[in-house]
């Protein structure tokens, strides 16, 4: 098999390979292609921007401003190759760049029509290479959050509040530390995972409405473009170039812009990816508790030798992507935002990984929904667990009757129940010692394991 032959089962990353089909929706933002295309975009606005300078004698019709924004708006697939080419081999008289932005100049010189040759003196005009890349990696990274990541997010969350809603009102015995604790309801603990999600998608929209980018020069001192045209206000020009594109504006830079901006962005979505691996590894454990039954594919095996077996494998699958997913965004965030006095060039290899990290998050977004599509709560279970467990209602009685003033209503209930196996017949029996008023014995026994949830409900109807 040749090079050019090799399939999606030959690749070297899963996400290009088995997970290929499921992370597609990002090939738009976080493939080479596309940071061509965004580089492309950003070196023909700035050559828009010059010609509408009264100090620079280059000026562009309407007709041919069209046509340059055709370079970007249908750069397709042949496009990238004669970019790449440029770059790796030479092409079209043109000697191999090895410099992936030089290339991207010659490439507009390449394709522009011969009656527009007079903006080669033009294109990337006292720039650096990280004026176009920062604002490049911006123009995708953002529309990649906002388009792709944030709707399966909503997803995730649209299904844990319609969950809530749903079973706001089925008891289930909550545990802390492990151990049996005060019941809650399915619903209000779902509930409490829709409003984590929905808070840190907050953050997360928050993070790419701020993404901001520069362009200063060499050293961000705008020198090159001072020495050409020292009457112009070329920070008042870099702002309005910028915040044209859709970014805030970072004036004060080095050669790179510091990506302070990206650190916020991918702590944010580190910080949903968090809220989703609880939710994982809790479902993982209802599924283990029996709270919650799987419905079964047809045809599907659960295990090689143990035909019975429904595993919870899609929240397992999205453990395991958003926990590689946070570990890249991790040393993304800290990465990024270091480089050796006004330049260095490690950040530039590394920023070709933030398409990696999206892709482990969409892959975790999209298996716990898969999981969230699955599970139905198993209410028999869950009430046959809180009628087996009847100390839960200890916290009831001791308060109750402290209320009435009892001082040693702690130690009584705790003398009776803690490690110990007690029925409702022993609390009945501890009611009927106690020294209240028949009204306060009534409300005592009345309390029911499956009775015991508060506002549980309600708080479950909050999203």
């Amino acid at each position: 098999m040749t090079a050019d032959t090799f399939g999606p089962l030959y690749a070297v990353s899963p996400l290009d390979g088995r997970y290929a089909g499921r992370t597609a929706p990002l090939r738009e933002y976080a493939s080479e292609a596309a940071l061509m295309r965004a580089r492309v975009r950003v070196e023909v606005e700035y050559l828009v921007a010059l010609a509408d300078l009264d100090a620079t004698p280059l000026s562009l019709d309407t007709d041919e401003r069209d046509t340059l924004r055709a370079l970007y708006e249908e750069f397709d697939e042949d496009d990238a190759q004669v970019v790449k080419a440029l770059e790796t081999e030479g092409y079209a008289g043109y000697a191999a760049t090895n410099h992936d932005v030089k290339a991207v100049e010659y490439f507009i010189r390449y394709a522009a029509p011969d009656d527009l040759e007079r903006i080669t003196p033009w294109i990337h005009f006292a720039l650096t290479s990280e004026d176009v890349n920062n604002l490049a990696h911006r123009l995708l990274v953002g529309p990649a959050v906002e388009d792709v990541l944030l709707p399966e997010l909503a997803t995730v969350r649209d299904e844990l509040v319609d969950m809530a809603h749903e079973y706001g009102d089925v008891p289930m015995l909550a545990r802390t530390h492990g151990q049996p604790a005060t019941p809650t309801t399915f619903g209000k603990e779902m509930a409490v995972y829709a409003a984590r999600v929905g808070r840190a998608m907050g953050r997360i929209e928050r993070a790419a409405e701020s993404l901001s980018g520069k362009l200063a020069g060499a050293s961000g001192t705008f020198a090159a473009h001072v020495a050409a045209y020292p009457d112009v206000d070329w920070r008042a020009f870099s702002r309005e170039f910028v915040t044209g594109l859709g970014l805030e504006h970072t004036e004060l830079t080095t050669q790179v812009n510091p990506c302070d901006d990206l650190a916020a962005l991918f702590d944010a979505l580190r910080g949903v990816n968090n809220a989703l691996l609880d939710l994982d590894r809790d479902m993982w454990l209802y599924v283990s508790d029996r709270y919650l039954g799987q419905e079964a594919t047809e045809g599907e095996t659960g295990s090689s030798t143990m035909p019975h077996k429904v595993n919870p494998i899609d929240f397992e699958n999205s453990e395991g992507n958003l926990s590689k997913a946070n570990s890249d965004l991790t040393f993304l965030a800290d990465y990024v935002t270091t480089s050796r006095l006004q330049r260095d060039l490690s950040d530039s290899t590394v920023k070709r990984n933030v398409g990696s990290a999206f892709a482990y998050c969409l892959l975790g977004y999209v298996k716990t929904q898969a999981g969230l599509g699955k599970v139905v709560p198993n209410e028999a279970v869950m009430r046959e667990e809180l009628d087996a467990t009847p100390e839960i209602i200890g916290e009831a009685v001791q308060t109750i009757l402290r209320r009435e003033g009892h001082g040693d209503a702690y130690e009584r209930v705790k003398d009776l129940t803690r490690g110990q196996r007690v029925t409702l017949d022993d609390f009945q029996a501890l009611f009927d010692d106690l020294d209240v008023s028949e009204d306060v014995r009534a409300e005592l026994k009345a309390l029911t394991p499956t009775g015991y949830t508060g506002v549980a409900a309600d708080l479950a109807d909050t999203n």
